[in-house]
């Protein structure tokens, strides 16, 4: 179980780099080819959790699962990169991640059972509320960086005022250039 694991971990690890590699511009054939092998790869996994069997079985289908779902949300977010899409892959990891927590708990009895349990939904609702506070971060950080930048402006336009003729135009011209007005 420890072996694969770590060969699950791996592969993910790999998939990743390999992914975030070819992030720049990536065509709509490398787009499907990854997706493939993406879906190989689920299948492969499926096929490695045939051979075990009770809760060992489920862990390793909720793993492989999650490790597609990650996946195909980065492949996506390496394609048409947005913000949107990176807290989608954040979202499918906290998803995966907790199923995978749920599944481990079933090996677990009574109060341990319990325990587990509300502690796979606490990181959860944790992880989801760090990747939305985040992205609140980020939605202020760009409405600061506007206020600021029309701030700015109101001084250059102020400080241009102060001139007169062509001076004063090529001076407004340069300010709505910089501040991109």
């Amino acid at each position: 179980m420890n072996k694969l694991y770590m060969s699950v971990i791996t592969i993910a690890i790999g998939l990743a780099l390999s992914s975030g590699a070819s992030a720049a511009n990536m065509s709509k054939d490398q787009y499907k080819a990854e997706k493939d092998g993406i879906s190989a790869t689920y299948k492969s996994d499926q096929e490695n959790c045939k051979s075990m069997s009770g809760n060992a079985k489920d862990i390793c289908m909720a793993e492989a699962s999650g490790k597609e779902k990650v996946a195909k949300a980065e492949l996506e977010a390496n394609y048409k990169p947005s913000s949107k899409a990176r807290l989608k892959v954040r979202e499918e990891k906290v998803e995966a991640d907790y199923k995978i927590a749920l599944e481990k708990c079933d090996d677990k009895g009574g109060n341990l059972k319990d325990v587990c349990v509300k502690e796979a939904e606490a990181s959860m609702k944790s992880a989801k509320a760090d990747a939305k506070a985040n992205k609140k971060v980020g939605e202020a950080r760009k409405d600061a960086t506007k206020d600021k930048r029309d701030a700015d402006y109101s001084v250059a336009k102020e400080k241009c005022d102060a001139m007169a003729g062509d001076a004063k135009e090529r001076c407004m011209a340069d300010a709505k250039t910089l501040y991109k007005k």
